[in-house]
């Protein structure tokens, strides 16, 4: 796919500031050990023009689990809520360059929305370039977001499935220390490691120093290194499902398309007892 496509330059952007269908998003958010505040930090500096979209209220409230996808319903309530419908051209950014923005796109492209891309480099990108940020409050007028069901979103049973039978390639996008076991969860009562015969991609090997994604050349010598088949069916998945969805992206900017997201992801299979873990 064009790279243009998907991703967004700060130039840009600032060129598309006062296009009546453009929605900038800002969708940042942080670790639980982060001790960083997303909506606080929006107020007080943001795009001009942009919302903040929670992943955490976009979310199943009954799941037990940090964040997974919301019914159709659901998304469509919170999304027209900022104003946004499936038909805006929707812009999406975080305050680390590439974090949490990707999960945001998957999402809005999961419930239908198809002309929805990401800020490269995210807001220090944006501040780089020299252009304006903003405490405005940005006025908000309800719309209709018409959400379609999600298709590429793997649930528990889907996954054991999966790796008992080994028929996916399952991409895990956190760091080697807390792929390999030898790194403490950031969240408490997790067992440490990975699921069998999954190959670690960690979403900062898919990203430059300054939070832009690599070159499509770059991106795919990594995955030809990691053995991926662009092929075959992919599942990626992470600690919660917010960095997985920046393997999906990454993937996508060489043309590969079949990738899903355990939505789950280590949150839930390591949270539990009879899931099996590897460690190296």
């Amino acid at each position: 796919m064009d790279r243009n496509q998907i991703l967004c330059r700060a130039d840009e952007l600032n060129s598309l500031l006062d296009d009546p269908n453009i929605r900038i998003v800002d969708g940042s958010w942080h670790l639980p050990n982060a001790n960083r505040d997303a909506l606080f930090e929006y107020q007080k500096d943001h795009i001009p023009g942009a919302v903040f979209f929670d992943i955490d209220t976009a979310s199943d409230p009954n799941s037990g689990l940090p964040h997974t996808m919301p019914d159709a319903a659901t998304f469509s309530t919170y999304a027209g809520s900022l104003g946004i419908t499936d038909e805006h051209q929707i812009i999406v950014y975080d305050t680390a360059g590439l974090f949490s923005a990707a999960r945001v796109w998957w999402m809005f492209r999961q419930f239908g929305a198809t002309n929805v891309r990401v800020l490269d480099g995210g807001l220090p990108a944006w501040k780089n370039a020299g252009l304006p940020t903003t405490s405005d409050v940005v006025e908000i007028a309800s719309v209709k977001f018409n959400a379609s069901a999600p298709r590429d979103v793997v649930g528990l049973s889907a996954m054991r499935s999966h790796v008992d039978v080994g028929d996916v390639q399952i991409l895990d996008a956190r760091g080697a220390g807390r792929f390999s076991g030898k790194e403490a969860e950031p969240r408490p009562g997790m067992r440490a490691g990975h699921m069998p015969n999954a190959t670690n991609v960690p979403f900062t090997a898919l990203l430059n120093d300054d939070g832009t994604v690599k070159s499509t050349d770059d991106l795919k010598a990594l995955f030809a290194e990691k053995q991926v088949d662009e092929t075959a069916p992919i599942v990626t998945s992470c600690g919660s499902g917010v960095t997985a969805a920046i393997i999906v992206l990454a993937l996508e900017l060489i043309g590969c398309r079949n990738a899903q997201l355990y939505d789950g992801s280590w949150s839930e299979w390591g949270s539990l007892q009879d899931t099996p873990i590897e460690v190296d």
